[in-house]
C-alpha cells in the first residue's frame, strides 16, 4: 500500500511538470515579462506579423533627433517655403532642412536641396515634397531615405544614400526604389482621383559620369510593376483593368520633352556640385558654433609625461637642479658627482706600506717653473 501511494504521487508530479513546460512555450501577453531574457528574442520573432511591403523598413536609427539638419538649400529662384511644426517658413539660400519638413515652391520658382550624402532634389514651380525618413552615416550600412513627391515636376540625383542603403521615392500611386541614378518624376494635381486622365510619369536619365542606374517601380501595396534600366526611358502609372490596380505603361518621350528634361538634368547636376560645398561649409560652421558655445570641448586633453609639476605629479622642490647637486624628479637622468681637485697646499697623510710621495704633484696643465728652464749663469 505505501508503494502504491508513492507511485501515484510520482506520476502526479510528472503530469504537473509536463503541463507547466507546455504553458511557458506559448506565453500570454500578460506573462511576457516572466520569460527569461535569453528566450525573449526568439519568442518575439515568432510573434511578429509580416511587414507591410508599402511601409519603409523599421530602423532604430530613424528615431534620431529631428533638431539635427539633414540638408541645405543650395539654389533658389523665386520663393519657396517649408512647413515645419505646423508653421510655414520662407526659405533662403543655405537654410537648413530637417526631417519631416514639407518643402513647397511658388509659381515661377525653383528650389534645389542637397542632403548630407550629396543626394540632390530640384523642384520646379508648384512642387511639393516631404522628407519622411532620412538616416545617413559615413561608412554605415543602415542608410535609408524616404521622399514623398506630392505634386509638381521634381528631378533628383542619388548619391551615397542609394549606394550604401535603401532610398525610396513615393507618389500617390507608386513607390520607386532608387539604385544610384538620375531621374525625373511628374505628379499632376489630383492624380490620385479615379476620373483623372493625367498620370504620374517616371523617367530615367544618365548620371553626371554617363552611367545609367536603375529605378524599380512598385505600386503602393508593394506589387512589382517594372524597372527602368535605359537612359531616356520612362513609365506612366495609370489604373489597370482589374479592379483599379495600377500598371506601369511604357512612356514615349518626345524630342521636345527630351530637350526640356535635359535642361532640368543639367541644372540638377550643377546644383549637386554646388550643394556638396555648401553642405560641407554649413557642417563645419555648426561644428565651430558648438565649440564656441562649449569651450571645454575645444581644449585638447592634457598629456601626462611623468615630469614633476604635471597634473597628478608631485611639485618641484624649492632647490631643484642647483649646481653640484643631482637633478630632482628625473630618475632616468642622474647627475654625476663633482670631482674635487686635490689641494696642493694641504699635506696628505702617509699610509703605512706606501712609498713616500711629494706633497704637491705637478699637474699636467699647470705652468712650469721658468727658473728651472733657465741656463746657468
Amino acid at each position: 500500500m505505501p508503494h502504491r501511494f508513492w507511485l501515484a504521487l510520482w506520476l502526479c508530479g510528472l503530469l504537473t511538470l509536463g503541463a507547466t513546460t507546455g504553458a511557458s512555450a506559448l506565453p500570454s501577453d500578460d506573462a511576457v515579462d516572466a520569460v527569461p531574457a535569453h528566450g525573449r528574442d526568439g519568442l518575439t520573432l515568432i510573434a511578429q506579423a509580416e511587414p507591410d511591403p508599402s511601409a519603409p523598413a523599421a530602423n532604430p536609427a530613424a528615431q534620431a533627433a529631428t533638431d539635427e539638419p539633414i540638408g541645405n538649400v543650395v539654389t533658389l529662384t523665386g520663393a519657396a517655403t517649408v512647413t515645419r511644426n505646423a508653421a510655414a517658413i520662407p526659405l533662403n539660400l543655405k537654410d537648413d532642412i530637417f526631417l519631416n519638413d514639407v518643402v513647397q515652391t511658388a509659381p515661377d520658382s525653383r528650389l534645389g536641396i542637397t542632403f548630407n550624402d550629396a543626394t540632390t532634389f530640384n523642384l520646379s514651380a508648384n512642387s511639393t515634397i516631404t522628407i519622411d525618413a532620412y538616416v545617413f552615416q559615413e561608412g554605415g550600412k543602415d542608410n535609408a531615405g524616404l521622399f514623398d513627391i506630392r505634386r509638381g515636376t521634381v528631378a533628383f540625383v542619388a548619391a551615397a544614400l542609394a549606394k550604401t542603403g535603401d532610398m525610396k521615392i513615393t507618389t500617390a500611386t507608386a513607390t520607386m526604389g532608387i539604385r544610384g541614378t538620375t531621374g525625373l518624376v511628374e505628379v499632376p494635381d489630383g492624380v490620385a482621383a479615379a476620373a483623372n486622365s493625367r498620370y504620374v510619369a517616371i523617367k530615367l536619365y544618365p548620371d553626371p559620369d554617363g552611367r545609367v542606374g536603375r529605378i524599380e517601380v512598385n505600386d503602393r501595396g508593394g506589387a512589382r510593376l517594372g524597372a527602368l534600366t535605359l537612359g531616356a526611358s520612362g513609365f506612366t502609372i495609370r489604373p489597370g483593368g482589374d479592379g483599379g490596380r495600377v500598371i506601369a505603361a511604357p512612356l514615349a518621350i518626345s524630342l521636345q520633352q527630351v530637350r526640356r528634361d535635359q535642361g532640368l538634368v543639367r541644372e540638377l547636376h550643377a546644383a549637386q556640385r554646388t550643394g556638396r560645398r555648401i553642405v560641407t561649409q554649413q557642417r563645419a560652421l555648426r561644428r565651430v558654433n558648438q565649440l564656441r558655445n562649449n569651450p571645454a570641448r575645444s581644449l585638447p586633453p592634457q598629456r601626462r609625461t611623468g615630469l614633476p609639476g604635471q597634473p597628478g605629479q608631485r611639485p618641484l622642490p624649492a632647490n631643484a637642479n642647483r649646481p653640484g647637486q643631482p637633478q630632482q624628479g628625473v630618475p632616468s637622468q642622474q647627475a654625476a658627482p663633482v670631482q674635487q681637485q686635490p689641494d696642493s697646499r694641504r699635506p696628505r697623510l702617509q699610509r703605512p706600506g706606501q712609498p713616500d710621495k711629494p706633497a704637491a704633484a705637478q699637474r699636467p696643465d699647470a705652468p712650469k717653473d721658468k727658473r728651472r728652464n733657465e741656463p746657468p749663469r
